[in-house]
Protein backbone atom coordinates (compact mmCIF):
# COMPACT_ATOMS: atom_id res chain seq x y z
CA UNK A 1 0.00 0.00 0.00
CA UNK A 2 1.70 3.24 -0.86
CA UNK A 3 2.61 6.34 2.01
CA UNK A 4 -0.60 8.60 2.10
CA UNK A 5 0.34 12.15 1.08
CA UNK A 6 -1.21 15.08 1.74
CA UNK A 7 -3.72 17.18 -1.26
CA UNK A 8 -4.84 15.31 -4.55
CA UNK A 9 -2.84 12.68 -6.34
CA UNK A 10 -1.25 13.53 -8.99
CA UNK A 11 -1.83 11.86 -12.73
CA UNK A 12 -4.78 8.99 -12.73
CA UNK A 13 -3.44 6.77 -10.43
CA UNK A 14 -0.44 5.99 -8.03
CA UNK A 15 2.00 4.29 -10.71
CA UNK A 16 1.27 7.31 -13.36
CA UNK A 17 2.08 9.84 -10.02
CA UNK A 18 5.53 7.99 -9.63
CA UNK A 19 6.54 8.15 -13.05
CA UNK A 20 5.86 11.69 -13.28
CA UNK A 21 7.66 12.66 -10.35
CA UNK A 22 10.89 10.58 -11.83
CA UNK A 23 10.71 12.81 -14.73
CA UNK A 24 10.57 16.06 -12.87
CA UNK A 25 13.32 14.61 -11.03
CA UNK A 26 15.02 14.00 -13.82
CA UNK A 27 14.37 16.79 -15.47
CA UNK A 28 15.48 18.66 -12.25
CA UNK A 29 19.04 16.88 -11.58
CA UNK A 30 19.87 17.19 -15.23
CA UNK A 31 19.06 21.56 -15.94
CA UNK A 32 19.43 22.38 -12.17
CA UNK A 33 16.03 24.62 -12.59
CA UNK A 34 12.87 22.96 -13.95
CA UNK A 35 9.35 25.74 -13.88
CA UNK A 36 5.95 23.84 -13.24
CA UNK A 37 2.71 24.32 -11.48
CA UNK A 38 3.10 25.13 -7.89
CA UNK A 39 1.12 21.82 -6.88
CA UNK A 40 3.92 19.80 -8.69
CA UNK A 41 6.53 21.32 -7.58
CA UNK A 42 5.71 20.95 -3.86
CA UNK A 43 5.42 17.23 -4.06
CA UNK A 44 8.63 17.42 -6.01
CA UNK A 45 10.63 18.93 -3.25
CA UNK A 46 10.53 15.83 -0.70
CA UNK A 47 11.37 13.70 -3.44
CA UNK A 48 14.88 15.35 -4.85
CA UNK A 49 15.73 16.35 -1.18
CA UNK A 50 15.97 11.99 -0.22
CA UNK A 51 17.35 11.41 -3.77
CA UNK A 52 20.58 14.51 -2.67
CA UNK A 53 20.85 12.62 0.79
CA UNK A 54 21.05 9.31 -0.91
CA UNK A 55 23.45 10.91 -3.50
CA UNK A 56 25.70 11.77 -0.34
CA UNK A 57 25.97 8.41 0.92
CA UNK A 58 27.59 7.10 -2.08
CA UNK A 59 27.34 3.50 -1.32
CA UNK A 60 26.14 0.81 -3.78
CA UNK A 61 22.38 0.37 -1.95
CA UNK A 62 21.71 4.30 -2.63
CA UNK A 63 23.12 4.22 -5.72
CA UNK A 64 20.32 1.43 -6.63
CA UNK A 65 17.54 2.79 -4.95
CA UNK A 66 18.50 6.00 -6.72
CA UNK A 67 18.74 4.18 -9.90
CA UNK A 68 14.49 2.93 -9.39
CA UNK A 69 13.63 6.88 -9.86
CA UNK A 70 16.77 7.93 -12.26
CA UNK A 71 16.55 5.40 -14.84
CA UNK A 72 19.09 8.00 -16.93
CA UNK A 73 22.55 6.50 -16.00
CA UNK A 74 23.87 9.73 -17.01
CA UNK A 75 21.66 12.09 -14.91
CA UNK A 76 22.48 9.52 -11.70
CA UNK A 77 26.04 10.28 -12.60
CA UNK A 78 26.01 13.63 -12.47
CA UNK A 79 23.92 13.40 -9.21
CA UNK A 80 26.36 11.33 -7.34
CA UNK A 81 29.64 12.53 -8.67
CA UNK A 82 28.57 16.57 -8.94
CA UNK A 83 25.91 17.21 -7.21
CA UNK A 84 25.99 15.19 -3.91
CA UNK A 85 29.91 16.52 -3.09
CA UNK A 86 28.12 19.78 -3.83
CA UNK A 87 26.09 19.80 -0.50
CA UNK A 88 28.63 17.82 1.57
CA UNK A 89 28.60 19.97 4.22
CA UNK A 90 24.80 21.13 4.62
CA UNK A 91 22.46 18.95 6.55
CA UNK A 92 19.48 19.83 4.22
CA UNK A 93 17.75 22.49 2.06
CA UNK A 94 18.56 21.52 -1.23
CA UNK A 95 15.78 23.15 -3.55
CA UNK A 96 13.96 26.71 -3.45
CA UNK A 97 10.76 26.95 -4.58
CA UNK A 98 9.94 30.16 -6.39
CA UNK A 99 6.38 30.95 -6.93
CA UNK A 100 6.08 33.33 -10.83
CA UNK A 101 3.02 34.59 -12.38
CA UNK A 102 0.17 32.60 -13.51
CA UNK A 103 -0.29 30.64 -16.64
CA UNK A 104 -2.00 31.38 -19.47
CA UNK A 105 -4.32 30.03 -20.71
CA UNK A 106 -5.69 27.79 -17.54
CA UNK A 107 -4.71 30.47 -15.31
CA UNK A 108 -2.69 27.44 -13.25
CA UNK A 109 -0.30 28.70 -10.06
CA UNK A 110 3.13 28.60 -11.73
CA UNK A 111 6.59 28.08 -9.65
CA UNK A 112 10.25 27.69 -10.81
CA UNK A 113 11.79 24.34 -8.58
CA UNK A 114 15.55 24.73 -8.33
CA UNK A 115 18.99 23.99 -6.79
CA UNK A 116 20.30 25.55 -4.41
CA UNK A 117 23.37 26.90 -5.16
CA UNK A 118 25.90 26.09 -2.69
CA UNK A 119 28.17 28.55 -0.20
CA UNK A 120 31.64 28.79 -2.12
CA UNK A 121 34.57 28.28 -0.35
CA UNK A 122 35.71 31.92 -0.09
CA UNK A 123 31.84 32.48 1.80
CA UNK A 124 32.42 29.59 4.28
CA UNK A 125 35.93 31.22 5.40
CA UNK A 126 34.22 34.33 5.76
CA UNK A 127 31.51 32.85 7.82
CA UNK A 128 34.35 31.21 9.82
CA UNK A 129 36.40 33.88 10.25
CA UNK A 130 33.78 36.39 11.32
CA UNK A 131 32.24 33.68 13.73
CA UNK A 132 35.91 33.65 15.39
CA UNK A 133 36.27 37.37 15.56
CA UNK A 134 32.96 37.12 18.05
CA UNK A 135 34.12 34.56 20.20
CA UNK A 136 37.43 36.71 20.68
CA UNK A 137 35.94 40.19 21.29
CA UNK A 138 33.60 38.10 23.89
CA UNK A 139 37.10 36.46 25.62
CA UNK A 140 38.88 39.89 25.60
CA UNK A 141 35.76 41.72 26.90
CA UNK A 142 35.60 39.11 29.77
CA UNK A 143 39.28 40.10 30.73
CA UNK A 144 39.08 43.58 30.41
CA UNK A 145 36.34 43.46 32.78
CA UNK A 146 37.59 41.06 35.10
CA UNK A 147 41.46 43.07 35.43
CA UNK A 148 40.04 46.48 35.76
CA UNK A 149 39.47 46.16 39.29
CA UNK A 150 43.15 44.97 39.99
CA UNK A 151 44.96 48.27 38.13
CA UNK A 152 46.03 50.93 40.42
CA UNK A 153 44.56 54.15 40.06
CA UNK A 154 47.20 57.40 38.86
CA UNK A 155 46.92 58.47 42.59
CA UNK A 156 47.57 55.23 44.20
CA UNK A 157 50.35 55.13 42.27
CA UNK A 158 51.43 58.50 43.58
CA UNK A 159 50.44 58.07 47.37
CA UNK A 160 52.90 54.77 46.97
CA UNK A 161 55.92 56.57 45.30
CA UNK A 162 55.93 59.25 48.05
CA UNK A 163 55.89 56.54 50.94
CA UNK A 164 58.88 54.83 49.10
CA UNK A 165 60.64 57.92 48.99
CA UNK A 166 60.16 59.02 52.08
CA UNK A 167 61.48 55.11 53.65
CA UNK A 168 64.74 55.24 51.85
CA UNK A 169 66.61 58.06 53.45
CA UNK A 170 65.54 56.41 56.98
CA UNK A 171 67.22 53.49 55.97
CA UNK A 172 70.52 54.30 54.05
CA UNK A 173 70.90 56.17 57.42
CA UNK A 174 70.40 53.71 59.77
CA UNK A 175 72.67 51.49 58.11
CA UNK A 176 75.37 54.22 57.65
CA UNK A 177 74.76 54.21 62.11
CA UNK A 178 75.33 51.17 62.46
CA UNK A 179 78.84 49.86 62.92
CA UNK A 180 80.36 46.43 62.50
CA UNK A 181 81.25 45.11 66.16
CA UNK A 182 84.54 44.00 67.12
CA UNK A 183 85.88 40.85 66.44
CA UNK A 184 85.70 38.12 69.65
CA UNK A 185 88.72 35.66 69.74
CA UNK A 186 87.95 32.14 70.50
CA UNK A 187 87.20 31.00 73.25
CA UNK A 188 86.49 34.35 75.04
CA UNK A 189 82.75 35.18 75.82
CA UNK A 190 81.64 38.68 77.02
CA UNK A 191 82.77 38.65 80.73
CA UNK A 192 86.05 37.19 80.29
CA UNK A 193 87.70 40.14 78.69
CA UNK A 194 91.05 41.05 80.37
CA UNK A 195 90.82 44.60 82.14
CA UNK A 196 93.60 47.11 81.22
CA UNK A 197 96.39 47.40 83.76
CA UNK A 198 96.29 50.53 85.75
CA UNK A 199 99.47 52.49 84.71
CA UNK A 200 99.37 53.82 88.71
CA UNK A 201 99.66 50.58 90.22
CA UNK A 202 101.73 48.05 87.88
CA UNK A 203 104.92 50.64 86.89
CA UNK A 204 107.06 52.92 88.76
CA UNK A 205 108.80 55.60 86.53
CA UNK A 206 112.69 56.33 86.49
CA UNK A 207 112.52 59.83 88.33
CA UNK A 208 110.67 58.24 91.56
CA UNK A 209 113.58 55.12 91.16
CA UNK A 210 116.38 57.75 91.61
CA UNK A 211 114.99 59.88 94.52
CA UNK A 212 114.76 56.87 96.65
CA UNK A 213 118.26 56.06 96.42
CA UNK A 214 120.05 58.97 96.93
CA UNK A 215 117.98 59.37 100.28
CA UNK A 216 119.11 56.02 101.29
CA UNK A 217 122.58 56.84 100.31
CA UNK A 218 122.32 59.99 102.46
CA UNK A 219 120.59 57.81 105.13
CA UNK A 220 123.97 55.87 105.25
CA UNK A 221 126.01 58.72 105.43
CA UNK A 222 124.57 60.27 108.63
CA UNK A 223 124.58 56.72 110.94
CA UNK A 224 127.56 57.43 112.99
CA UNK A 225 130.13 54.45 112.46
CA UNK A 226 130.37 51.44 115.06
Amino acid sequence: MPTPTKGARLGGGPAHERLLLAGLATALFEHGRITTTEAKARRLRPLAERLVTKAKRGDLHARRQVMSVIRDKGVAHVLFAEIGPRYENRPGGYTRITKIGPRKGDNAPMAVIELVEPLTVAQQAVGEAEAATRRTAGATAAGTAASAGDVATPSEVAVDDQVGASDEPGTEATEATEAPAAPVAEGEGPDQQVPAEDPAEGSTSPQTEGASEESQAEGDEDKPSS
